[in-house]
């Protein structure tokens, strides 16, 4: 008889509940030979999506157009040498496994970069169309990523996360295993930079509370791929790397626009154009399995239906809105890449802000601002009317619409909400707190200050004495002073607005649209539009009054427009105490709510950055360093308060990037001389080196 060793193995969930669970141990059998040698071998798949959708009957290998199915068979392409950047023990705890066995297990790179297939995985990408920047590109797919099977929750998981995740299975996918039928022309491989990115800021955005794929582990290896970022000619060889996502799926918008007749403006179609019964089996698959409690409790199909939609534009309003409230941009939401479950998904050209800007843009290939933050609330519920477009007829053009009109008043209920608890409202809702926080952003922007540390920073103003009135007495004066010096320090210079008010366009260009717009519109509206120029002629608006200004005359204009919202700001927290009792324990509530609502860290492009360079210096521990700050985003850790790394500074660091996933200053741009630079903490405004920074 086979004898098992059992150790037990702790896991903590967010919720506070905790569970014990018994993790097997290599053992022996009679005749000495080793029993399951791997953990992940003892993964208990159930790939229902393979079973419930239909499946390419064709195997060879090769780009081709898919029509007909929902998946193709692929194969991936196994690495050379894979090994551990690092693991997320509270992503892998999901799967039931441990992260520490799963990172000294010899066995498990290669599993997990699917360079060995796993008992019971069944390998296969997923076919999907998508509108990319507004226009609609056909077949897409997944053509890095590849869908490894459905992994039966462990027994003993979270029951919230049962209620988050119904099917009671997680599918986990590796991205950058190699090619498949949707490839293109790439060559489905993923590099470290980019794939550092995804792995860290995945487990950052579920860090802060926000819905999201996660990414178990970040295998890298000794297969090289050749990238030349600019086309510039200076091609280079970069180092092959796969990050493990999990999620209850990787449906999206565009999963369903497949099924797309030619597009009037593009011309391009769906491959399964026609095929409506295949989008009612999947229509069915994702509510039956993903939204139990609409298909239990509607009889009416049509009606059903509605419902279902009406969930997805209700969880996409709330995303877009923990988006807008932590200052996180996606980059690229094009309908491929939003979520049927409203998760984050596809973490390409990201960026938390740094300065306020509400046109801030993170994606530098993204010239017209489509997806800037401030576009985003707008973007995704036209995205959302492109999913309703994709589900006709079985959802109804006019019901869909109907809900659609629901989207702007659930965005904003959401947005409010999470502001208030942002500003430590916590007691009242007040007609005026939507007009607190327009001119709070306005102020941020109008001084250039830092996003995440001037919400933070908002629980350190102190609260007017019980009983004191506006502007009564020297407390009042004291306390906005040092509201206004607490926040003056995360306010820009006058050379850091200078250069952040800089056109991006030539002048030259600009003229000539600008005539352009007035001679021949026709023509400007296909090489432009009015909101680039506006956009630019305001930022050459603001540097003419720049230039004039001297750095003491910046400074005593911010700190008078702070000033000025502060003092809006202690009134309105006056009003909170008005008649309440414990005045003491509700202002520690307040700070201690707000500290558990604006974070300390958040993962800037100079983290990401810093710990990229380590790990391509072979140096994989300030990646597990970022993880383990992000991982506790809203409270200080002792001896984690700065990089252990810290990179040379330089032109080819900050320029080159990853496969066009992250991009630098184009060649011949200015940067700085190499040196070594001066760690900076994780919570600090970015360094000056930021700036070279650039992702695309």
């Amino acid at each position: 008889m086979a004898t098992l060793g059992l150790r037990p193995t702790r896991h903590y969930f967010r919720s506070g509940i905790f569970a014990c669970r018994y993790v097997s141990i290599v053992g022996m059998d009679k005749m000495g030979m080793p029993i399951s040698r791997s953990p992940l071998e003892r993964l208990e798949f159930d790939n229902v999506v393979l079973k419930k959708l239909p499946i390419d009957p064709l195997e060879i290998p090769g780009v081709r157009m898919v029509k007909g199915a929902c998946f193709s068979r692929v194969k991936p392409e196994p690495l050379t040498n894979p090994r551990f950047v690092a693991v997320s023990s509270e992503a892998l705890a999901l799967l039931g496994l441990n992260g520490e066995e799963v990172l000294n297990d010899p066995l498990g790179p290669g599993y997990l970069s699917g360079s060995k297939l796993m008992p019971g995985s069944e390998p296969a990408a997923h076919c999907y169309c998508g509108h990319q920047f507004g226009q609609f590109a056909g077949q897409l797919g997944d053509g890095a990523a590849c869908y490894l099977g459905e992994v039966k929750a462990p027994a003993d998981q979270n029951p919230e996360l049962l209620r988050e995740n119904p099917s009671g299975r997680w599918e986990i996918q590796v991205k950058g295993a190699g090619k498949t039928p949707y490839s293109r022309t790439a060559d489905g491989r993923k590099v470290l930079r980019s794939s550092i990115r995804e792995f860290l800021c995945s487990e950052a955005i579920f860090a802060l509370g926000l819905p999201t794929t996660r990414a178990g582990s970040l295998v890298t290896s000794d297969s090289r791929v050749i990238r030349d970022i600019y086309y510039s000619g200076n091609a280079r060889h970069e180092t092959c790397s796969v990050v493990l996502r999990i999620a209850p799926t990787f449906i999206r918008f565009g999963s369903f626009e497949i099924f797309k007749q030619a597009d009037e403006h593009t011309g391009r179609q769906g491959p399964s154009y026609g095929r409506d019964d295949i989008r009612r089996q999947m229509l069915d698959y994702v509510i039956e399995t993903f939204y139990p409690e609409i298909q239990q409790s509607h009889t009416d199909l049509l009606e059903r239906n509605v419902a279902f939609f009406r969930e997805v534009v209700l969880r996409t309003a709330r995303l877009v809105a923990q988006w807008q409230c932590v200052g996180f941009c996606h980059g690229v939401l094009n309908t491929d890449n939003m979520s049927i479950l409203g998760l984050t998904l596809d973490y390409g050209p990201y960026g938390f802000m740094d300065r306020f800007d509400p046109d801030f843009i993170c994606n530098a290939s993204d010239n017209s601002g489509r997806y800037s933050y401030q576009a985003q609330p707008a973007i995704c519920r036209w995205n959302l009317a492109r999913l309703a477009e994709a589900l006709a007829p079985e959802l109804a053009p006019d019901r869909a619409e109907a809900v659609l009109d629901e989207y702007l008043d659930l965005y904003n209920g959401f947005y409010l909400g999470n502001m208030r608890r942002k500003l430590g409202l916590l007691r009242k809702e007040e007609p005026e707190d939507e007009m607190l926080v327009t001119e709070l952003l306005q102020t941020m922007h109008n001084t250039g200050t830092d996003f995440t540390n001037t919400f933070r920073c908002l629980s350190g103003i102190p609260s007017p004495p019980v009983g004191e009135g506006e502007g009564e007495g020297g407390g009042e004066e004291a306390g906005v002073e040092q509201a206004t010096n607490l926040l003056l320090e995360q306010c820009a210079s006058l050379e850091e607005l200078k250069a952040a008010n800089k056109p991006t366009m030539d002048p030259r260009e600009l003229a000539m649209l600008l005539s352009m717009a007035q001679s021949n519109p026709s023509l400007f509206q296909m090489i432009s539009d009015r909101r680039t120029v506006a956009r630019q002629l305001e930022k050459l608006s603001r540097l003419k009054d720049l230039v004039e200004t001297s750095p003491e005359e910046l400074r005593s204009s911010q700190a008078e427009e702070w000033t000025g919202w502060i003092t809006k700001y202690r009134k309105r927290l006056a009003g909170e105490w008005e008649g309440q009792s414990d005045v003491q324990a509700l202002q520690e509530e307040r700070v201690s709510v707000m500290d558990a609502t604006n974070p300390r860290v958040v993962l800037r492009n100079y983290i990401a950055q810093n710990a990229i360079e380590a790990a391509e210096n072979g140096d994989f521990s300030e990646v597990q360093r970022v993880l383990k700050v992000l991982d506790k985003p809203f409270c200080s850790q002792p001896g984690l308060e700065e990089p252990a790394w810290v990179g040379q500074g330089g032109e080819e660091q900050n320029r080159e990037r990853d496969e066009g996933e992250e991009g630098g200053e184009p060649p011949g741009s200015s940067a700085e001389t190499a040196t070594t630079r001066a760690p900076v903490p994780y919570d600090s405004k970015p360094p000056a080196w930021a700036n070279q920074i650039c992702v695309t």
